[in-house]
């Protein structure tokens, strides 16, 4: 709404003072238009002169100075700006303006907040990509939650946004050969079949229960079968038993994908030796130790890699980089990987992979969701159970769907998370999920009843000049951020920024509902209807904020 308005007059200022010889400067710098924490400072606050000042060789309030001079803005918007500390140029926006901001919100409804920043650019976000051979765990939980919540947001923001998750289901690997071993050992050992189980083993307990759900079915039917054509059928009835397990569990957690890209399709259509070949065409790569690797220095990344073993066999890097390319074949021109805090160093090698494969690397954006602690009142909690993992399921099942969503976007995905399972299930002002829900209970409660008093004030016919309480001030400012919140939490990839948001949103919202009753037998009309179109912006806003996040937006919990 406003930051626009205003980016555009301090770049015309800035052109304008250029031109009149009072700043001299090659590129305007990106800058931000922030609100003050203090009020005191204003409504908005401007940092342009702090980042001109060194390239136009003045102080930086010189700088602010000039910008002032030559800015020229909307009659109705600011009622005066200020120079204040190191250089900001702090605006105090006139009431007419945040006024009319109110009306603006119910304008437009269900839509406020949303952009065409993308312009329908097509994003595909990657995320989750758990290995079909276990439960989710926590840390999968909160990528889970940064991929769904920033998809959200990049649709809302105007992309054309599709999620998938990608399934390592070669059954070849490794990892997958243990995984199907293993389970071959618990069936046989449910059969009373004397056979230890091997020490590299998948130990989980889930192996137990998918060899019962196999004896349940098919009895006995395997002891008669050879070994090798058992192992590949147990590798593959695990693998698809552990796929409709995540499904399930993501599914609890409010996350669904549009595809689930099988990397098997990648060797079976062809697609990693078509890789290959092009980037041998392209002169890429080059033979050593009879290992065929990705000149992959050439773009950045501190080694060279294997793309296929002296062994003849194509490594995980191969099958990674036919992926991506698949990526951008299928027409995505940005692609975002959500990956966890071991895999930051497969980021320049990827990238790299992609310059060499022609495309541009910086459409490739990488988030690493650092690690989740469990604490319980701030005590750290031993989080290793059931094999080796402490499973998503349980969390859900201990703080419910929406604590969880919450909880995993409460700091930065680069931030590691301690996760407050007490905390998580308070019933007090410092649970933010609590807080949230009192403030929409309190929301939803007041309207109720307004119109069981017959009281439904039209915000278009209703003056808001009466709307001069410093906590209805405090919190039209939370209100019209919801635009800009949303673009910059889509343009920076930080969907953590609408958490922080929604709480600002219910604590400002409890502020004006304590210090500004809008229902009080002896409150003049003016005001009432005032105070109620207000608390009304403040549903609309709050309800699409939850809404972005995957929470609830209609059920909320009575306050004590």
């Amino acid at each position: 709404m406003i930051k626009p308005v205003l980016v555009s007059a301090f770049t015309h200022a800035a052109q304008a003072a250029k031109k009149a010889g009072r700043l001299q400067f090659e590129e305007l710098p990106a800058f931000t238009i922030e609100r003050p924490a203090n009020p005191a400072f204003g409504d908005l606050s401007v940092n342009l002169a702090m980042l001109l000042a060194g390239e136009v060789k003045l102080s930086p309030r010189h700088a602010a100075q000039a910008l002032i001079d030559h800015i020229q803005l909307p009659a109705d918007l600011a009622e005066r700006m200020e120079i204040a500390g190191p250089g900001f140029i702090n605006l105090y926006l006139k009431p007419a303006w945040l006024h009319e901001a109110v009306l603006e919100i119910h304008r437009q409804g269900d839509t406020y907040g949303r952009s065409d920043l993308g312009q329908g650019t097509p994003v595909l976000v990657e995320f989750v990509s758990a290995n079909p051979n276990g439960p989710l765990g926590i840390q999968h939980g909160r990528g889970a939650i940064l991929g769904d919540v920033l998809c959200s947001v990049l649709a809302a923001a105007g992309f054309a946004v599709s999620r998938e998750y990608y399934v390592n289901d070669t059954a070849t690997s490794t990892q997958m050969v243990r995984f199907g071993e293993s389970l071959v050992v618990r069936y046989l050992q449910q059969l009373g079949q004397p056979i230890e189980f091997p020490e590299d083993g998948y130990a989980g307990d889930y192996l137990i229960d998918f060899a019962r759900e196999i004896i349940a079915r098919d009895g006995d039917t395997y002891l008669r079968t050879p070994a090798a054509e058992r192992l590949e059928l147990f590798t593959e009835l695990g693998r698809e038993a552990v796929i409709t397990w995540q499904r399930e569990v993501l599914a609890r957690l409010g996350v669904e994908f549009d595809t689930w890209f099988r990397e098997s399709t990648l060797f079976t259509q062809g697609k990693v030796d078509e890789t290959l070949r092009q980037l041998i065409e392209r002169g890429e790569t080059f033979e050593a130790e009879g290992a065929v690797w990705l000149a992959t220095t050439r773009y950045g990344d501190n080694k060279d890699r294997p793309l296929v073993r002296s062994n003849g066999k194509p490594t995980y890097l191969a099958s990674d980089v036919a992926y991506h390319r698949d990526k951008f074949n299928r027409g995505y021109q940005i692609l975002i990987d959500i990956w966890g805090a071991d895999h930051h160093g497969y980021i320049a090698r990827t990238k790299a992979a992609m310059a060499a494969l022609g495309h541009d690397p910086d459409k490739v954006h990488v988030l690493i969701s650092q690690v989740v602690r469990l604490t319980r009142d701030g005590e750290l909690l031993a989080g290793k159970r059931k094999g080796d993992i402490a499973l998503l399921s349980e969390l859900i099942d201990q703080v419910g769907t929406d604590a969880a969503r919450l909880f995993f976007l409460l700091c930065s995905a680069d931030s590691e998370l301690d996760f407050d399972l007490e905390l998580a299930t308070r019933e007090s002002p410092d649970n933010p999920l609590y807080e949230i829900r009192s403030a929409q209970r309190r929301l939803t409660d007041l309207q109720r009843t307004a119109r069981e008093q017959g009281i439904t004030p039209d915000p278009f016919g209703t003056d808001l000049t009466p709307l001069d309480h410093e906590a209805e001030v405090a919190l039209i400012r939370v209100l019209v951020d919801l635009p800009e919140e949303l673009r910059t939490a889509a343009d920076l990839y930080q969907p953590h920024r609408l958490a922080r948001y929604a709480q600002e949103i219910a604590h400002a919202t409890h502020f004006v509902i304590d210090q500004c009753p809008a229902l009080s037998n002896d409150l003049p009309t003016p005001i009432r209807n005032a105070r109620l179109t207000l608390l009304g912006a403040a549903d609309i806003t709050l309800h699409n904020t939850l809404a972005l996040l995957g929470l609830n937006t209609t059920d909320a919990i009575t306050p004590t």
